[in-house]
């Protein structure tokens, strides 16, 4: 079984290193099945079965005598097709998928948001109904390019706060984190570049990279942050174009970076010539802010970005770039290519529960909440016989490992046979080396009989 595994994962990278050359140069030959055995130093019966494989789909054209060619007509820009064929249980957008269908009576300790009810709905339902009311708000017209000036002001205010000046004309509000990340990766990477990222890690930030045809190359990540020797030695062989990652609160694990390595990373940084794009969506989680990468070196290197989407609310989009003002100039432009920007009801909403307390007391109250589900999650994973890989001081995930034997995949595709959607640690490892990990979310992870669910399919699997 072992053996099958390796071959296909050969006949997987194999196809991936084709399509690699096909997008550099469509309609071109192909190189002969020695040369790419020998490249990617594997079997020519490898070869040959990436390049049926690919004729079958359409992508390659063989012609006898002649040798293999791209397929003169370009297909579509399949996401799923970008990285390696993977099984549903440890495809991240399969996954994505399942934890945003509304399955009646499904759980979903595996998605990665606060359950509908920890959320204020009521308070924003009047955030809605006082910009309705009010004289003068935008409720009918595009938003200003940057978006909603006040916000970004505010914004700016809160940056201050934590040490760091920011001006307005330095933020660039935008509809989501997500778009953000996408907006930041279309503006400093091409086709091709390399992007390090931290394994584990936001496994949409794999989406999104492969979405650019980025190189993506994981750095083994540590409880303090990211294996430094590791990163160094990528830096050096690959020459990274960015580094993206959650510094605070890091998703999947909840470790937030040390700040010794926090300034070794900057140093690196100046020493390799890349970016490092800091996605801090989980901050608000913390009652005393961590510094962050951008809060040690401001915005030379460093691109911050936020949203409010899992703290506030997820449908009201609002999230910001917050960068070098040269780069916002160009990131704005791009966004209006693109699908202009945040909205300002959105805004002016976000900017309401902002400035009345609202989302101050919201948070004082969802915190503790948060430390409580997650002492009552770790108990019951610890019952179940996992092991926490680290006890976060904040957020709302859990990292735990399976007993010796047992393959998370396997659990989560039982699991959902049982109406529970979990989030096996492949999900989130570029090198797939998370096989007995998995993500759990605490606030969603409320219900006994998720944990029922865990130990029956992992007695199964024993």
């Amino acid at each position: 079984m072992l053996d099958q595994v390796v071959g296909s994962t050969l006949i997987e990278t194999a196809m991936t290193e084709i399509r690699r050359l096909i997008a550099a140069a469509p309609g071109a030959r192909l190189p002969s099945i020695r040369r790419l055995a020998q490249q990617q130093a594997v079997s020519k019966s490898t070869v040959v079965e990436a390049y049926d494989r690919l004729v079958a789909q359409g992508v390659v054209e063989s012609r006898p005598g002649s040798g293999f060619y791209a397929a003169g007509r370009i297909r579509p820009f399949a996401l799923a097709e970008a990285g390696p064929r993977l099984d549903r249980a440890i495809d991240p957008l399969w996954i994505y998928r399942q934890s945003l269908t509304q399955q009646k009576g499904a759980l979903h300790p595996g998605c990665g948001w606060l359950p509908d009810a920890w959320l204020p709905e009521d308070m924003v339902r009047r955030g809605l109904r006082a910009v309705a009311r009010a004289e003068g708000n935008n409720v009918s017209a595009y938003s200003v390019p940057q978006g909603l000036r006040p916000l970004r002001e505010h914004l700016a205010r809160r940056f201050s706060e934590r040490g760091l000046e920011v001006e307005p004309a330095a933020i660039l509000l935008t509809d989501s984190g997500s778009r953000a990340i996408d907006l930041v990766c279309r503006f400093l990477i091409q086709p091709g570049d390399t992007v390090l990222v931290d394994d584990p890690c936001y496994f949409n930030f794999q989406s999104l990279l492969q979405a650019q045809r980025a190189r993506i190359i994981g750095v083994p990540y540590t409880r303090q942050g990211p294996d430094l020797d590791r990163f160094a030695s990528l830096c050096a062989e690959h020459r990274p174009k960015l580094y993206l990652t959650n510094a605070v609160l890091h998703n999947p694990t909840g470790a937030t970076v040390n700040v010794g390595i926090a300034h070794r990373l900057l140093k690196l940084a100046e020493q390799h010539d890349f970016i490092l794009v800091e996605d801090n969506i989980f901050a608000d989680f913390e009652a005393r802010s961590s510094p962050g990468l951008a809060a040690l070196d401001g915005f030379e290197r460093v691109v911050h970005l936020g949203s409010f989407s899992k703290t506030l609310t997820a449908a009201l989009r609002c999230g910001y770039i917050v960068a070098r003002a040269d780069w916002i100039e160009g990131l704005t432009d791009l966004a209006l290519a693109t699908g202009i920007g945040c909205s300002d009801i959105a805004a002016q909403t976000t900017l309401s529960l902002l400035t009345d307390g609202s989302y101050r007391r919201h948070l004082d109250s969802l915190r503790p909440r948060l430390a409580k589900a997650m002492a009552v999650a770790a108990d019951r994973l610890r019952a179940c016989g996992l092991t926490l890989w680290l006890e976060p001081q904040a957020g709302m995930f859990l990292w735990a490992e399976l007993p010796e034997g047992l393959d998370s995949a396997v659990i989560a595709r039982k699991a959902l046979e049982r109406d529970v959607v979990m989030a096996p640690g492949n999900v989130f490892s570029v090198s797939r080396s998370a096989a007995r990990f998995m993500r759990f979310n605490v606030a969603q992870s409320a219900d006994k009989r998720i944990f029922d669910v865990l130990a029956e399919v992992m007695e199964c699997d024993g």
